[in-house]
């Protein structure tokens, strides 16, 4: 896959991050988006940078190119798209893994009408704005050749988002079935170019700001089970990446077009592990153990 370019979203950090750096190990040309650089931080006001992730990328096999670009703004997303167009005349792979809005997580099941408007508002424009302003500007360039892929990146399946997440609010929830819609959306208006467009979540994630809370390490979070026994379910940021790799490889991706998936399900299809050689089913796990007040126990599910 030396040939083929993607572009990664909102890849400082966390699933965005390892998502790149496994798109580059399969020796892909990838440009990794984010507003937190060297010199500045986002909102979200989190050490991790772009550049890293860029240089990540790069040490995995791949070819990294960081670019700052805030994807509310449509001409710095239309400038990035004509620089890959200028650089390498296609894009085969776009992920859109933009959000940046944990700082307005209103968590504690609080009515709409108690939760801060302002706030909320800002989680919707970041979670989801983002992704069409995104896909507005770079779809014309990955549907001139056939097979261009598109991954929204959400939290929870179809399933699990079928019932409303009363924990996180309703904005949240908009956020993430919303992305849901659209990779149904791209999928359907992709389809006449050999295009395929796949909704994809990660399981609970060990992102640095999920570690960094738990007040413990990736080697050493199972220490946090502790305190947050269902922790034991949780799974790295790699876990979600080989997915996201995985379904790029796949010359019969189409199958999944439209589809909710999450990395425990195709890691059943594809045989790829985590880190740890595991392969942790935190969906199916939270339906089976954890919602239903069972005690934690990821026997049989990792």
């Amino acid at each position: 896959m030396n040939d083929k370019v993607a572009l990664v979203a909102g890849a400082t950090r966390a699933a965005g991050r390892a998502i790149a750096v496994e798109l580059g190990r399969l020796g892909m040309t990838v440009y990794v988006t984010g507003r937190t650089t060297r010199d500045q931080r986002s909102e979200m006001n989190r050490p991790e940078t772009i550049e890293e992730t860029g240089e990540l990328v790069t040490a995995a096999g791949g070819t990294g190119i960081a670019v700052r670009v805030d994807h509310l703004e449509p001409d710095q997303v239309r400038t990035l798209v004509e620089r890959i167009d200028r650089e390498h005349g296609r894009l085969d792979v776009l992920v859109n893994d933009v959000w940046g809005g944990d700082v307005y997580l209103d968590l504690g099941k609080r009515p709409l009408w108690e939760q801060s408007l302002e706030g909320g508002l800002r989680m919707l424009r970041l979670g989801v704005e983002t992704h069409a302003v995104t896909s507005y500007h770079a779809l014309p360039l990955l549907i001139r050749r056939p097979g261009g892929l598109v991954i929204e990146m959400t939290d929870g399946t179809s399933e699990s988002n079928a019932r409303y997440r009363a924990d996180a609010g309703l904005f949240y929830d908009l956020v993430k079935v919303s992305v849901q819609r659209m990779a149904l959306a791209q999928s359907e208006e992709l389809r006449e170019f050999g295009g395929v467009a796949v909704a994809l979540t990660p399981g609970w994630l060990r992102s640095e700001a999920m570690l960094e809370g738990f007040g413990v390490t990736e080697e050493n979070w199972r220490d946090a089970t502790a305190e947050h026994p269902h922790f034991v379910i949780s799974e790295s940021p790699v876990f979600v990446g080989r997915a996201a790799a995985a379904l790029a490889a796949d010359p019969e991706v189409a199958r999944f077009s439209g589809k909710s998936v999450s990395s425990g399900e195709l890691a059943g299809v594809y045989g790829f592990t985590d880190v740890d050689g595991s392969r942790p089913d935190a969906w199916r796990y939270i339906a089976e153990v954890e919602s239903v007040g069972r005690p934690a126990d990821a026997t049989g599910y990792r």
